[in-house]
C-alpha cells in the first residue's frame, strides 16, 4: 500500500473526509502538470522537417518555394550559421537543432505567420519561438553583412557603383538610389504616438541605399514612424557622414572632356530634399520638355530601389502585414532580410529575381511592364512631402538636365516621355 493510499486509510477511520477530497485534488493537479505538452516532445515525429526532407528528395521546386531558397544555398547558409544558434543537450531533454532554427526561421520570414501558427507546424512552442527566430535573425544578419551588405568605403568602389549605373540605367555620377518604406508594427505597450505615421498606423522606418544590381549596399532600420518621412534622411549616419564630408565619394569631375564639374549624387524621390550631392525630380506642374527628360532618367535609374523593396516584400511575406512582436526584435527580421536578399540575388539571382518579377522597359512601344511584385502586395512608401533645396543644388540639377538632353542624351528617351 502506498503511503498516500495509508493516509487515506487513516482520515476515514477518524472521519476527515474532506480532508480526502483536497488530497485527491492535489494529486489531480500533479497529474496534469507537465513541463510541455506530448506532440511537443515528439517534435521529430510532428514537425515539418519530415516534409522537407520529402521535398528535398523528390520536389526542388516545392522545397524552394518553401524556404525561398535552393537546397545548396539553405546548407550553405546553415553552415555559416550553425556556430552561432546551436545549443547543446541536456539531461532533461534534446535541443532544437540548428537546422530546425533556421527552418523556423526562414518560414517565419517567408509567411509573417504569427509564432502561435507556426508552432503547429515546427512543433516548436510559441515561446521558444519568440527566442529562437530573432536570435537567428541576428546570427543570418552577422554572418552575411561583410560580404553581402556592405558599402563602398573608398573612391574606386564608389566609382565602380557609378560605373555600374552609367552602364545599366545611363546615368552618370549616380552612386546609389535611396528610399524607404514603413515597415507595419503592433503599437507597442505604453508608446503613445511615437510610432504613429502619417497613414494613421504604427510602423518603424526601413531606409536603404541600393546598387544598379537591386542589392542593399546600405540599410537602416528603426526610425520611429512619426518621424516626418522628409527628415528620415537626416536620422541616419549616412547623412552626418555625407554633411562632414566622409563618405569618401570620388570629388566632382566633368562628365565629358572639357566641361563643367559635376559631383556624384544619390537618386531619390520626392520625399527627399534637393541637394549638391542628391538629386530628386523637377516638380510635374512646373516641368517643360527637358525637365521631363530628367524626371525620366532619374526615374529609370531609381527604379532599382522600388524594385528591390518590392522583391523583398514578395519573396519575404513577412513585411505585408503587421509585424506582431517585440519591438526590440523587428530591426533583427528587417536587417536579416535585407542580407538574404542581397544573398539570394548574388547566388540565385535566376530563381530569386527571375525577368518577370522585375519592371521592364519596352523601348520600342515605350511602355513599361511592372513586375509580378506588384499584384502580390507593397510596403507603405514615404509621404511625398515639399523639402528644401538650395540655389548651389538647383545648379547641379540643371546642369544634368542639360547633359541628358544634349551630350548624354539616349536614342529612346523622347519614346519614352511621349507615353507617360
Amino acid at each position: 500500500m502506498s503511503t498516500i493510499e495509508k493516509r487515506k486509510k487513516i482520515l476515514i477511520t477518524i472521519g476527515l473526509f474532506s480532508c480526502i477530497e483536497d488530497m485527491d485534488d492535489d494529486e489531480q493537479r500533479r497529474k496534469k502538470r507537465k513541463w510541455s505538452k506530448n506532440w511537443l516532445l515528439e517534435r521529430r515525429k510532428f514537425s515539418h522537417m519530415t516534409l522537407l526532407r520529402e521535398l528535398e528528395s523528390n520536389e526542388p521546386a516545392d522545397f524552394k518555394n518553401y524556404l525561398r531558397m535552393e537546397n545548396h544555398l539553405f546548407y550553405s547558409l546553415l553552415n555559416l550559421v550553425r556556430p552561432h544558434i546551436e545549443k547543446q543537450n541536456t539531461v532533461m531533454r534534446e535541443s532544437i537543432s540548428a537546422e530546425e532554427r533556421l527552418v523556423a526561421t526562414l518560414r517565419f520570414l517567408a509567411t509573417g505567420r504569427s509564432y502561435e501558427d507556426l508552432k503547429f507546424s515546427c512543433a516548436i512552442s510559441a515561446q521558444a519561438l519568440g527566442k529562437i527566430i530573432p536570435e537567428t535573425c541576428w546570427a543570418i544578419y552577422k554572418v552575411l553583412r561583410k560580404e553581402y551588405l556592405k558599402m563602398p568605403d573608398n573612391e574606386t568602389e564608389w566609382k565602380q557603383v557609378a560605373q555600374d549605373f552609367k552602364t545599366l540605367w545611363d546615368f552618370d555620377h549616380c552612386l546609389g538610389a535611396i528610399d524607404g518604406k514603413h515597415i507595419l508594427i503592433n503599437k507597442p505597450p505604453n508608446s503613445g504616438s511615437y510610432y504613429y505615421n502619417y497613414k494613421g498606423t504604427f510602423s518603424v522606418v526601413l531606409f536603404a541605399v541600393v546598387n544598379s544590381n537591386y542589392e542593399f549596399m546600405y540599410v537602416l532600420s528603426g526610425i520611429n514612424g512619426r518621424v516626418s518621412d522628409g527628415g528620415v534622411l537626416k536620422e541616419t549616419d549616412l547623412y552626418k557622414l555625407l554633411m562632414e564630408n566622409n563618405l569618401k565619394i570620388p570629388s566632382p569631375q566633368p562628365l565629358i572632356q572639357n566641361q563643367y564639374e559635376l559631383p556624384y549624387v544619390f537618386i531619390g524621390d520626392e520625399a527627399f530634399p534637393l541637394m549638391e550631392n542628391i538629386m530628386k525630380p523637377y516638380s510635374e506642374n512646373c516641368a517643360g520638355h527637358d525637365e521631363h527628360i530628367f524626371n525620366y532618367r532619374l526615374s529609370r535609374a531609381r527604379r532599382v530601389v522600388e524594385n528591390a523593396f518590392g522583391i523583398l516584400a514578395a519573396r519575404f511575406r513577412v513585411f505585408l502585414q503587421p509585424l506582431n512582436i517585440d519591438i526590440k526584435n523587428v530591426d533583427a527580421v528587417v536587417m536579416a532580410s535585407c542580407a538574404l536578399h542581397n544573398f539570394l540575388r548574388r547566388n540565385s539571382s535566376n530563381y530569386y529575381t527571375s525577368v518577370n518579377q522585375l519592371d521592364i522597359e519596352n523601348l520600342d512601344t515605350g511602355n513599361i511592364i511592372q513586375g509580378q511584385w506588384h499584384h502580390i502586395g507593397e510596403m507603405v512608401p514615404l509621404q511625398r512631402t515639399l523639402n528644401y533645396s538650395n540655389r548651389n543644388a538647383k545648379s547641379v540639377r540643371d546642369k544634368f538636365k542639360q547633359y541628358f538632353n544634349n551630350e548624354g542624351k539616349v536614342s529612346f528617351q523622347e519614346k519614352m516621355i511621349n507615353t507617360r
